[in-house]
């Protein structure tokens, strides 16, 4: 029998994890962290519960670290096996656990600091670069829509997913006893209205069927009326001779907005800024776009090509890398005319804490969010309204005017994954997954308007295939 447990990103977004079992193999599909508050974060150091030395293989959507983000632990735990994903997710996944550890073991150190001083007992970072470069030596990239044996019985697929570069949809055959049960995980499928890469693609089989619902329960704005809006924020920072903050994931989101604003550029609308991209990963992960230009749309490709530079900077000429600790706090001396592009994209760590802190206690600057922000994250605590935000220390006004452009999510609106799920020939059950509790019960009244059976995911919940 063919059984698959839940083991995370049931209650929230975020902490991807299933395991399978079939055939006598185990199989663990997605290892991601859990991210948000504080309290959901401690769920990171619980000990993984199954088995790890008994898992034959570990499949990975993409390279969010809410994916594949535990993954050094579980070589750290003991698992020497191999980790699947397509071949630019594990070039991505490079930069993102070495950057993951790095972060780890400084805020392990600065944590640590003050608890000796204090006189409480010391802990370990969550997980350190040599657990992380163990992780990335299992990993093996495999092709879009190639088909491989990963477990006895047990055959991967990956079909383009088109929320970040590599994201994937995973399509899991399952030979039991002459029958074949296919488990297909949507991963985190992509806004059809993004820039850069192509529309997720379709399936038409499955007998059970996991679907994301992070927007389960709202629609994007259309891009035109985003990019309107996102054009007059602009217009109105330089008239009010402020700066313009924009808290932005270094992988997909980054990308997707420097092309937008190279649009503008070419459009005439952005001669008067400078723009800067101030995020080491970010600059490595545009990078890696660059060398992937075979899995961008025809349209957008055909915009970014070009013979020398590998970079949108053709696009954008006013792109500035920040690259060191220095360039990045030389533009905390910058009170107008700049565009920052900076981490975390939630605003829970990296760069974009400091350029808070130096920016929105100023009337005229602005803060434009382009992504989801979790609860409990001080990106969404600027979302809900708060007036006073906690930045590195300091209690800090809010004077700054905050903008939500939801027309650049990269995942998929209400209508766009219920378009997507009606490619399937044959109706397969549905388990809901990745979303908070409103937008799975969103997600599930609609499916089950239209004949559906959709159910919501429980943790530890265990299903038969």
């Amino acid at each position: 029998m063919a059984e698959l447990q839940f083991l995370g990103a049931t209650e929230g977004v975020t902490g991807s994890a299933y395991l399978l079992r079939a055939r006598g193999s185990t199989v663990l599909l997605e290892c991601g962290l859990y991210q948000g508050s504080r309290e959901e974060e401690e769920g990171n150091r619980e000990p993984f519960p199954f088995n790890v030395e008994a898992l034959d293989a570990v499949v990975v959507s993409h390279a969010h670290l809410d994916h594949a983000g535990r993954l050094p632990m579980l070589a750290a735990a003991g698992y020497s096996g191999p980790v699947y994903m397509t071949q630019p997710t594990a070039e991505l996944l490079d930069i993102m656990l070495r950057d993951a550890a790095s972060l780890q073991e400084r805020d392990a150190e600065w944590d640590n600091k003050r608890r000796r001083r204090s006189g409480k007992e010391e802990i370990p970072p969550l997980y350190t670069m040599d657990d992380a470069e163990a992780a990335l030596e299992l990993c093996q990239g495999v092709h879009y829509d190639a088909r491989r044996e990963i477990a006895e019985g047990i055959h991967l697929r990956y079909l383009d997913a088109g929320h970040i570069l590599g994201s994937a949809i995973v399509e899991l055959s399952i030979e039991d006893g002459g029958d074949v049960r296919k488990l297909v995980f949507s991963g985190d499928l992509g806004n059809s209205q993004a820039a850069l890469l192509r529309d997720p693609q379709t399936v038409e089989e499955a007998d059970v069927l996991l679907l994301e619902s992070t927007y389960g329960d709202r629609e994007h704005r259309s891009m035109e009326d985003t990019l309107e809006e996102f054009a007059g924020i602009i217009e109105r920072a330089t008239r009010g001779r402020g700066n313009v903050l924009i808290p932005s994931f270094a992988v997909g989101r980054s990308q997707e907005i420097i092309f937008r604003l190279g649009e503008f550029y070419q459009q005439g609308l952005l001669q008067n800024h400078a723009v800067y991209l101030d995020s080491p990963m970010a600059i490595a992960a545009t990078e890696v776009y660059h060398r992937y230009q075979d899995v961008f749309n025809r349209e957008d490709r055909a915009a970014l090509r070009q013979p020398e530079s590998g970079s949108l900077h053709h696009l954008l000429p006013t792109l500035r890398y920040s690259r060191s600790t220095a360039e990045s706090m030389a533009l905390n001396r910058i009170s107008d005319g700049a565009i920052i592009i900076a981490g975390s994209g939630m605003c829970n760590g990296g760069r974009i804490r400091h350029h808070l802190k130096h920016n929105l206690w100023r009337q005229g600057a602005h803060v434009v969010i382009v992504g989801f922000q979790a609860r409990g994250t001080p990106g969404r605590a600027l979302v809900d309204g708060t007036r006073r935000l906690k930045v590195a220390g300091e209690d800090i006004a809010v004077r700054a005017e905050v903008h939500t452009l939801g027309g650049f999510s990269a995942h998929a609106s209400q209508s766009q994954l219920l378009e997507w799920v009606g490619g399937f020939q044959r109706r397969p059950r549905v388990y809901l997954v990745h979303g908070e509790p409103e937008a799975k019960a969103a997600l599930q009244a609609k499916l089950e308007d239209s004949g559906w059976q959709a159910e919501i995911a429980a943790s530890g919940q265990t299903i038969s295939l």
